[in-house]
């Protein structure tokens, strides 16, 4: 029984150090499949360009009636965040409807959010099916189109990838985005 109490306040000691240290977030470990898509000015992004760099990834698309509204502002807010922070971050929109969502209708959606596209690129220029399969090896998360309506369905989650192309945290894209908290573990990738 001792050794069990024992066991389980090291266990309790070492998550507590290691969230005190301020670690690096690495609940999620999902490798970014290569590639390369056509962002809102019509240029290539791959991810090759974003080797060595923090990225934020979402999924949008221009035509949406739900949730896309308030993810797009919410990754609006947090790019002004990121901006007055002094925080240096990417921030990927991924479209899931690119039969829809060619260039000038993402430059179009993103414009409305004051985005700065300095360092916020909506990629398109894949099949609906290429999509659908990067998101869900990449991301672990899935789309579909809604039979009863133009809509896709997809989750509303901001996903945080480290330097080396890796998935490591994923935060509330709609509702509660912890601004605060993306940042902390962008500051801590970067270290």
């Amino acid at each position: 029984m001792k050794k069990a109490v024992l066991s389980v306040l090291l266990g309790l000691m070492m998550v507590f150090a290691s969230a005190c240290s301020g670690g690096k977030p690495n609940q999620l470990q999902y490798e970014v499949a290569p590639f390369a898509f056509m962002n809102q000015d019509g240029n290539p992004v791959s991810l090759s360009d974003l080797k060595g760099k923090v990225w934020i990834a979402d999924m949008v698309f221009t035509y949406c009636a739900t949730v896309c509204p308030s993810m797009t502002a919410n990754m609006a807010e947090l790019q002004q965040r990121l901006q007055s922070a002094g925080v240096d971050a990417t921030l990927i929109s991924f479209s899931v409807d690119p039969e829809r969502d060619d260039p000038e209708a993402l430059k179009q959606y993103l414009t409305k959010f004051n985005a700065d596209f300095s360092n916020w690129h909506a990629l398109t220029g894949y099949s609906f099916s290429e999509i659908k399969t990067f998101l869900l090896d990449s991301f672990k998360t899935a789309i579909a189109k809604d039979e009863s309506s133009d809509q896709v369905i997809h989750g509303t989650s901001f996903f945080l990838v480290d330097p080396s192309g890796t998935v490591v945290a994923k935060y509330d894209g709609m509702i509660d985005t912890p601004y605060d908290k993306i940042i902390k573990d962008v500051k801590a990738l970067q270290r």
